[in-house]
């Protein structure tokens, strides 16, 4: 077994034919073909099923590819972490991101990184915070920001921030961020809300509850952009973090007032890897970022959000037990 097998091996799986494989790879299809029967020869199973609509992997083959694909991912980092330069940081970080934060975090932060640590690759991913933490769990990840979320044996949670939920509407609606909405002059509106299940979702029973008055539930839906979207057409009303709203607030395309009586927040945290060496591309940019919220809290740019310390700094070189 040998790279060239193992890098065949992902390509086919991604792509789903040999012949796409081989013109990724640079390659005559025979020799990826070779590659793969050699690899399942050796491991003495087969890996693919060879259909009209393509090489689909097998339940074994799907567990080693899964497996293949992180061992070729750790030896790029391998790779990427050994620098001739010893002043400089490189490597490969892949970073996760919740949808709601992605638009106020992410631009800002590669360009601090691209700026600061040329030699760092930068990998971005988002999804809700129970993928988002699996993904760390699992190595998929180096780092996340999750929500409400402590430390668990596998995982260190440092404390950022807590941000308040806020109603959202079409602009007519004259929403501002200076005028709080009480939760019992919402409930008088059709609600666009996430699906039962979601964390948000929970959030939004939980505040809700201390209300009599029940909700009028247009649309369950498990997308912030579709929330977004069904409020522009006129389905209703919904509720989100600050930080997947701010920008559609300052642009006008919506309106939007925190929530009160009572009010509902959520804290903001950064997840790592409990335990191991911690590369020094993962920690500069760990650090990094927690300037950087810092930085984007002080100046509104994320708004009503309130740092959990007065000096807010994420130290990932520290080690974590």
């Amino acid at each position: 077994m040998d790279l060239r097998q193992l890098t065949a091996l992902v390509t086919v799986a991604e792509v789903g034919s040999v012949t796409k494989a081989a013109r990724l790879l640079h390659l005559v299809q025979p020799a990826v073909t070779r590659q793969i029967r050699t690899l399942e020869d050796e491991i003495g199973v087969e890996l693919f099923e060879r259909t009209r609509q393509g090489m689909i992997p097998t339940a074994a083959g799907a567990a080693f590819v899964e497996r293949a694909r992180r061992a070729l991912q750790e030896l790029e980092r391998a790779r990427a972490e050994i620098r001739p330069d010893p002043e400089q940081v490189t490597g490969i970080v892949t970073l996760g991101v919740l949808e709601s934060v992605m638009d106020v975090v992410v631009q800002p932060l590669v360009t601090v990184v691209a700026d600061r640590y040329p030699g760092i690759r930068l990998r971005v991913v988002t999804a809700y915070s129970g993928h988002l933490q699996q993904w760390l769990d699992s190595g998929d990840v180096d780092m996340s920001l999750l929500y409400n979320t402590t430390d668990t044996p596998s995982l260190t949670v440092v404390p950022l921030l807590r941000e308040p939920l806020w109603v959202v509407a079409p602009p007519p609606a004259e929403l501002t961020p200076d005028r709080p909405m009480p939760w019992a002059s919402v409930l008088g509106h059709p609600l666009v809300l996430p699906v039962p299940g979601h964390g948000l979702r929970a959030l939004i029973d939980q505040a809700r509850s201390s209300v009599s008055a029940a909700p009028r539930i247009a649309v369950e839906v498990n997308s912030m952009h579709l929330q977004k979207k069904l409020v522009l057409a006129g389905h209703g009303w919904t509720v989100l973090p600050a930080a997947g709203v701010a920008g559609d607030i300052a642009a006008g395309t919506l309106s939007g007032a925190p929530l009160t009586e009572p009010e509902a927040s959520r804290s903001v945290v950064l997840g790592l890897p409990r335990g191991g060496r911690t590369p020094p591309a993962v920690a500069a940019v760990a650090t990094t970022l927690g300037r950087l919220i810092r930085t984007l809290v002080h100046s509104g740019a994320w708004p009503s959000a309130r740092l959990d310390a007065d000096d807010t700094s994420v130290d990932a070189t520290r080690p974590r037990t």
